[in-house]
């Protein structure tokens, strides 16, 4: 136990620091926020984006040379559409306008601003000195359901001696050209709300917003207030605090969750086919993705318990079922440009597999028997067409996988087929919930079983030393994604797999390498492998690379999200690989797994050195509840409460699984 000890107290040492030894330049300074105090001599750039209904916002921030601070926005109209309106046709422009650099006081334009710190909290907060005379507090932000990105300036005077500002109006509207737009001309605009001259006493503030806007040319244009915006936008984001709260004795591991609800949730897009959720990133909005959607975020919505996000669930599953055909012809890989048109440009990714998973899923953890009923139709035929896909050796046949021939994946890989066998669970699950005779059940449960055996068969192999799986026939160098059987519940090869994936020749600091030799590294990969180890019960090895990751992706270099990808995409924040976060916890730490509209398995992994852990305010299977998981001498505690009563309170021993029925509770609390 003291040996335990120290590795847990040299780990927390270690990983305050980043891999060059240097300490990490952000900070927790509460709950909800990271600092970064700006250094003199170094400047700094890093990019955020944050979305609402109708806007989305990447910013490029940071520091000049001269410690002035630096600003460039991409906004992104999703439901602005341009020619040709294929996946990429959402109208986005720049902007670089400074309104401080205009700004006088007493008389004379602003000479010098003194950076001294940026915070991130949803918003974009910078705060500042200019002239050592005013402070200035920036707050940038996106409205939650206006075309609008808002600026908000504070200047307070902190000398003893009055002052004059002048703050000049901003008024810009540019109109683009009706050949270049599905709907014509566009509108947008750059206004400045609250300028003027102010005399300001000591300690005394001036405020002012800019916002930039688009709209069709010809629409009424909306008055907008600004901090109503403000206020909307932080209601928006104290409900993704406070619904599904984590709560363990790593405040990185805690922070970094409640920054991924933010991000998950807050980009989903108005269209005209409903709300679809959007990974983001400047190039995809207004689409929704077999993998990014149907797969990554929708079997997550639920336990947010955000309204607009299972909305949007729904909405891409019934997008989906759309293209059900009785030939078993693929689904398309895309549903893009507001639900007018498709992008299958990969051919089959297995996205069947992929939407099969993640509705099964979802419809087990919303625990609604009318969305579920609505849902079945596309589980069914997704599960069957994938059994029609399956070759001589009973593996699953498609054409790529999720990252579209970026890297070989044979005509069957490991990912396709590990998504198939975890969705004839869930769905064996769901059919026994909606009375489907009891052959429906019997059978998914045969095949999945049958398919877990050629799995292991067909893929299992040596790989590079490692008793491991190879990807796909043929493939002779380590993948990423040997994880993924791992967060399916199969694990004849797990401590073969474990030791690959954490070996340096796929380890890096950014998490995985896609391939062995390779610096390519997609996120959602590593944040798959994490969710998989944990729930394979090596807790302490998860949890050693988890605050690895944790601490670089919240504290480091690029902050306060998980990306989608390197070199490509320059790390975006898109938004999916955010749940994927969220998910390492609910499936992989706490071990919840959906298996009735109103019940789960549960198979707590509490690491060593934590007295507890909690989940609480969880939305989903149709309730509202805790989970709490502590340590009793040599056992676990487990404890589920929801407004109801207890569901839940046992002793485990580490690795037991135990079924709560939600339904089934102690009326005494």
């Amino acid at each position: 136990m003291k040996n335990l000890c120290l590795y847990i107290l040299a780990s927390m040492v270690l990983f305050s620091f980043n891999a060059t030894g240097q300490a990490f330049p952000w900070h927790i300074d509460d709950s909800s926020g990271i600092v970064r105090k700006t250094n003199s001599n170094q400047a700094f750039r890093d990019h955020i984006e944050m979305s609402g209904r109708f806007i989305s916002a990447v910013i490029h921030y940071g520091t000049n040379p001269d410690q002035s601070f630096f600003i460039r926005r991409d906004l992104v109209w999703p439901m602005l559409r341009t020619i040709p309106n294929d996946t990429h046709a959402s109208l986005i422009r720049s902007f670089t306008t400074e309104p401080v650099k205009m700004i006088y006081i007493n008389q004379k334009l602003i000479d010098h601003e003194r950076v001294e710190s940026i915070r991130l909290d949803g918003k974009v907060s910078a705060y500042s000195i200019l002239d050592e005379k005013v402070r200035l507090v920036r707050t940038l932000f996106p409205s939650t359901d206006q075309p609008a990105y808002f600026e908000k300036y504070e200047l307070t005077n902190t000398q003893s001696r009055p002052l004059t500002i002048e703050i000049p109006e901003i008024n810009i509207n540019v109109h683009t050209l009706p050949a270049h737009g599905v709907s014509g001309s566009y509108t947008l605009g750059v206004k400045s709300a609250g300028h003027g001259t102010y005399v300001l006493q000591s300690g005394e503030k001036a405020v002012f917003f800019i916002v930039f806007s688009g709209t069709q040319a010809g629409a009424t244009r909306l008055p907008i207030d600004a901090d109503t915006e403000l206020t909307k936008r932080d209601a928006l984001l104290a409900l993704f605090r406070q619904n599904l709260m984590l709560e363990t004795p790593d405040s990185v591991l805690n922070t970094m969750f409640a920054f991924a609800k933010i991000r998950a949730a807050e980009s989903i897009f108005e269209t005209a086919g409903g709300p679809m959720h959007g990974p983001g990133g400047l190039r995809y909005y207004a689409a929704i993705w077999a993998n990014d959607q149907a797969e990554y975020i929708n079997p997550f919505f639920p336990f947010l318990g955000y309204d607009y996000g299972n909305a949007s669930a729904m909405n891409a599953f019934r997008h989906f079922a759309r293209f059900m055909n009785p030939g078993y012809h693929p689904i398309p890989s895309s549903i893009i440009a507001e639900g007018t048109d498709i992008w299958n440009g990969a051919g089959d990714r297995g996205d069947a597999a992929m939407i099969a998973y993640g509705a099964s899923r979802f419809a087990l953890a919303y625990g609604s028997p009318e969305s579920a009923r609505d849902l079945w139709p596309l589980i069914e035929w997704c599960l069957e067409f994938n059994r029609r896909k399956l070759n001589a050796s009973g593996v699953v046949l498609s054409d790529t996988d999720e990252l579209e021939g970026r890297f070989p994946a044979g005509d069957a890989n490991l990912c396709t087929s590990t998504l198939y066998y975890d969705a004839l669970n869930s769905a064996a699950c769901l059919a026994e919930c909606l009375g489907k005779d009891r052959d429906v059940a019997e059978g998914y449960r045969t095949q999945a079983e049958t398919l877990r055996k050629n799995i292991n068969r067909y893929f299992g192999a040596n790989v590079m030393g490692f008793d491991t799986y190879r990807y796909y026939k043929g493939n002779e160098t380590l993948r990423a994604w040997i994880c993924i059987p791992l967060t399916a519940g199969i694990f004849e090869r797990k401590q073969g797999t474990i030791e690959a994936l954490f070996s340096p020749s796929l380890w890096t600091e950014d998490g995985l390498a896609t391939e062995a030799g390779d610096k390519t590294f997609w996120d959602r990969a590593t944040l798959y492998a994490l969710r998989g180890v944990f729930a394979s019960g090596e807790t302490l090895r998860g949890l050693e690379f988890l605050r690895q990751y944790a601490r670089r992706r919240l504290l480091g270099p690029h902050v306060p999200y998980a990306v989608e990808a390197w070199p490509e995409g320059n790390q975006r924040h898109l938004s999916a690989e955010s749940a994927l976060y969220c998910r390492i916890f609910t499936e992989g730490l706490f071990g919840i797994r959906p298996v009735a509209l109103n019940s789960f398995l549960l198979t707590p992994h509490l690491p060593a050195g934590w007295n507890s852990m909690k989940l609480c305010n969880i939305k989903a299977f149709g309730d509202s509840f805790d989970i709490e998981v502590s340590r009793k001498d040599e056992k676990l505690r487990v404890l589920v409460r929801s407004i109801h009563g207890i569901a839940a309170n046992a002793l485990l021993d580490e690795g037991d699984t135990i079924n709560v029925n939600l339904e089934q509770q102690n009326q005494t609390n």
